[in-house]
């Protein structure tokens, strides 16, 4: 597009001169013509909107649209699909946030506190001063047989991979982790030099095509993945089971974005879709996913190790938990991905009919864990929307110990959610690897605006917390969130979802509500035991 401007502009320039030569009056039009040449080659040049760079003049369309809209900066979005005023509100308060505007409201509530499904923190008549709270909460990461735990932020960059995103989109990223000192989860495409180059801590997470670690044939390469997993900017390493945007189907990179780079720091075939395995071919029980755990583990010399999964079937999972119970091999975190997770590329029956929601998620791997007496070894990691101070303490207090975010992230970085992601043609260069669009986004300027949401949220949920009388997200419970059920009734999260007692889940009798799906799963498959009968 700028080829196109340049172009353009010398177009308009020659034609209002040789019209000025016929009809002398006709030269006024460079009174217009330069003006707008001078605000396109400004626009060129400046850092701060990715969308003007690309497309200098026309680009700035969606702020003279926005600037016209009412209600015009907590509504705006440009492609909200689903009208929801609170998903409308939170977005538009990540830009705030990432810009470092003011963010304060005026009028009081933005919402309807009478509608179903509003949710409140129980306060403190007596809150913390925040002076007194802890700034920069932060989880140790690492159970008993972990040699290096990591000290991590309560709130770091969700799995994106390089090639479903730009490397100057993937550089602001870890450029603003290593700012803000908290982590980058690479995504199942690899750990490629652009998660490395700015030093920024990562998560290197491992999916079922094994980039970066794989034989030719796509099976796992342990020799590769001790090479790249003892790196220091490598903090842990995520085994990717299922994502939430599209669980049991497996990763998708569209050809057009598969370029010669990709294709070495993948080991793949250019020029082709890469289509990611629906499953693991390293293992294929939880026991056997236990040892890969434990051998990750040793390879990486004692990093934590963990797997990110949606729920689905519960026997799985609580298969899973009792393999863990047997052979006493943990993994030291549990990454609960939500249903409502986003992607840059899925089918559409899968994002929206597959796979269980983040709350009840969250909450089922918690309970299962303290059910069975393993969560005190387990970090659990919340995936899914998370975009407000408050959707963190919403997870704290629903058994998290950390957040992910990916889609607030990448407003952060200037995404207008042009749906693009899927063809190359990302407006602001965030989800393309055509250089024409990628080089309009400025690292320099993105990696601050990333620190600068971040540390914003955590500001906010801190304040939340001192609101309650709390000083850390691990001394938040359920009954400090209110929810309303109905028109006329209200539940706390602890009343619509009581705590399982630590070691219910080992020996009959069993809670309510769960011991179908135990009698339903053992350690040594992920099929049911009683399938058929």
């Amino acid at each position: 597009m700028r080829k196109v401007f340049a172009l353009a502009s010398v177009f308009f320039i020659v034609l209002a001169g040789v019209a000025g030569l016929i009809w002398k009056p006709l030269f006024w039009s460079y009174a217009v013509v330069i003006p707008l040449v001078l605000i396109g080659l400004y626009d060129m040049q400046q850092k701060h909107h990715s969308l003007r760079s690309n497309f200098p003049l026309i680009g700035r369309a969606r702020w003279w649209a926005e600037w016209m809209r009412p209600k015009i900066y907590q509504y705006f979005i440009e492609s909200d699909t689903d009208g929801a005023p609170y998903n409308r509100l939170s977005r538009s308060l990540v830009y705030q946030r990432a810009k470092k505007v003011n963010d304060s409201v005026p009028f009081g509530t933005q919402l309807n506190v009478y509608e179903t499904g509003y949710e409140w923190l129980n306060h403190s008549i007596n809150p913390l001063p925040l002076e007194h709270g802890n700034h920069d909460p932060r989880v140790l990461v690492g159970g008993p047989d972990c040699k290096k735990p990591y000290l991590a932020s309560v709130f770091n960059i969700s799995a994106m991979s390089f090639g479903s995103l730009s490397k100057n989109a993937i550089m602001a990223l870890n450029g603003g982790a290593k700012l803000g000192n908290f982590a980058h989860n690479t995504g199942e495409g690899g750990l490629s030099p652009y998660h490395l180059e700015p030093g920024g801590d990562i998560i290197w997470q491992i999916g079922t095509g094994y980039f970066g670690c794989r034989h030719p044939d796509g099976s796992f390469n342990f020799d590769a993945f001790r090479e790249r997993a003892i790196l220091p900017n490598v903090k842990m390493i995520e085994i990717k089971l299922s994502q939430g945007a599209k669980p049991g189907h497996g990763g998708i990179l569209p050809a057009a974005k598969v370029t010669d780079e990709i294709a070495k720091i993948r080991l793949v075939e250019k020029g082709k879709d890469v289509l990611s395995p629906s499953y693991h071919r390293a293992f294929n029980s939880p026991t056997g996913l236990l040892e890969f755990v434990k051998k990750l583990r040793e390879l990486s010399e004692g990093k934590p190790i963990g797997f990110k999964l949606c729920i689905g079937q519960k026997s799985q999972f609580i298969a899973i938990c009792k393999a863990m119970v047997k052979t006493g091999i943990m993994p030291d975190f549990i990454t609960v991905d939500g249903g409502e997770g986003g992607t840059g590329a899925a089918p559409q029956e899968f994002s929206n009919s597959v796979g269980m929601p983040l709350r009840e998620g969250l909450i089922f791997v918690y309970d299962a864990l303290h059910g069975f007496g393993l969560k005190r070894h387990i970090k659990i990691i919340a995936s899914g929307k998370v975009h407000t101070g408050f959707d963190l303490v919403k997870n704290f207090a629903l058994g998290a110990d950390m957040c992910n975010a990916a889609r607030a992230m990448l407003l952060s970085l200037g995404c207008i959610q042009a749906l693009e992601c899927n063809k190359n043609t990302c407006p602001t260069g965030v989800a393309t690897q055509d250089p024409e669009l990628y080089k309009g986004l400025d690292i320099g300027d993105k990696r601050v605006r990333v620190k600068n949401f971040h540390d914003e949220t955590i500001k906010a949920a801190v304040e939340l917390l001192s609101a309650a009388g709390i000083d850390h997200p691990d001394k938040l419970h359920r009954s400090h969130i209110y929810r309303r059920v109905s028109a006329n009734q209200i539940q706390t999260y602890a009343e619509m979802y009581p705590y399982l007692l630590k070691g219910s889940l080992l020996e009959a009798p069993y809670p309510k509500g769960w011991e179908l799906d135990i009698m339903h799963s053992t350690p040594e498959s992920f099929e049911s035991i009683l399938k058929g009968n």
